[in-house]
């Protein structure tokens, strides 16, 4: 086909094919309905596995199947604490002898905490 033949064509909006001759995919009609009473349709394969909640087509709101199973519950993991944390790496005695070498440091005026650098810059 020259250049000139397809010149004034949408080719990337119109398609030339036509659906004559295509088998489509069995399928079904599953309804939906949302808190607010609002009821539709959604067509799903025969195969596919229906999800039980749909975001309703005219609020926005979660729609549940009709006639079907509510949502799983879903399992909360107990959230992890900074402690936890911390004793998924160390023991309670490591930890016990880290204290212990901070302490002496901090006693033994190594470390001094009592003027911040920040502090310093200020009364200069």
């Amino acid at each position: 086909m020259s250049e000139r033949a397809l010149r004034g064509t949408r080719l990337v909006v119109t398609s030339y094919e036509t659906d004559r001759g295509i088998d489509l995919a069995p399928r079904q009609a599953v309804e939906y309905a949302c808190e607010k009473g609002h009821r539709f349709e959604m067509p799903f394969s025969v195969e596919a596995e229906i999800p039980p909640e749909w975001e309703c087509r005219v609020c926005g709101g979660q729609a549940l199947l009709v006639n079907g199973d509510g949502p799983e519950e879903k399992k909360a993991k107990p959230a992890r604490t900074h402690w936890d944390m911390l004793m998924e790496r160390r023991t309670r005695e490591e930890l016990e002898e880290v204290l212990e070498e901070r302490l002496a440091v901090l006693r033994s005026g190594a470390m001094n905490i009592a003027v911040h650098p920040r502090d310093s810059r200020k009364s200069a």
